[in-house]
Order: C-alpha cells, then sequence, then structure tokens
C-alpha cells in the first residue's frame, strides 16, 4: 500500500553518495534526480531522498486504486485535524496521469494518497 517515502538529508551529496552505494547492494538505482533531489528504485522510484528546505522531515505516499479514493482520504485526513498540503489534483509534473492530495499530519509530516491510473470516464 506505499506508493513512496521521502527522507530529508542535511547533506545531499554525502547522502546521494550513500545511497548509490548501500541501495545498489539491494538491486536498487537511482532513477529520477534534480536540484537537491533524488529517486531510486528498480523500474520507478519509490525512495526519495531531498536537500533542506520543506516543512518536515518524512514524506510517505499511500498507493489508492483509484481517484475518487485519493479525494476519499483527502477529506478524512482534513476532517481528522490534518492541515491541507495540495488540494486532491492532478500533478503532470510527476507524470500525466499523477493524481496526488497532500496533507500534513499533527507533527507535520508530509502524508499523501496517490492514483497513477489514468481517469475513469
Amino acid at each position: 500500500m506505499l506508493d513512496h517515502i521521502t527522507l530529508k538529508v542535511s547533506d545531499y551529496e554525502r547522502s546521494e553518495a550513500f545511497y548509490d552505494i548501500a541501495l545498489s547492494a539491494l538491486g536498487l538505482r537511482r532513477i529520477m534526480q534534480g536540484a537537491g533531489y533524488a529517486g531510486y528504485g528498480d523500474t520507478r522510484p519509490f525512495f526519495w531522498i531531498g536537500g533542506g528546505g520543506g516543512p518536515c522531515d518524512v514524506h510517505v505516499a499511500f498507493a489508492a486504486p483509484d481517484r475518487p479514493t485519493v479525494d476519499a482520504f483527502y477529506k478524512a485526513a482534513l476532517e481528522a485535524g490534518g492541515v491541507d498540503n495540495g488540494g486532491p489534483g492532478v500533478r503532470p509534473h510527476y507524470h500525466a496521469h499523477y493524481y496526488g492530495a497532500f496533507v500534513l499530519d499533527p507533527d507535520g509530516n508530509n502524508i499523501e494518497a496517490v492514483c497513477h491510473a489514468p481517469q475513469e470516464i
């Protein structure tokens, strides 16, 4: 049910070097990279590191089977006391069908529900 997780790191270059080597022993490699972030996996990135900034230390994304489930997660999380960190919607900068919703939990961690499937018609 987990889709991906992100850890904030204090020294991005040191952490990148560490994870490049350590995760290779598990058959994982750096698949995506940008300014201050990297995503590791086998066929798709599911473990991310990012340097500095941002309101939280941890980001966890739960896989949802469809977009209405993402919407239901977002509504339930807000009702439970979560704080909006990005309402349900398509995030085309990730990929064309990435539909996610983000909330901050009571400790400020960024919790997401995401569906990667195209919208059903």
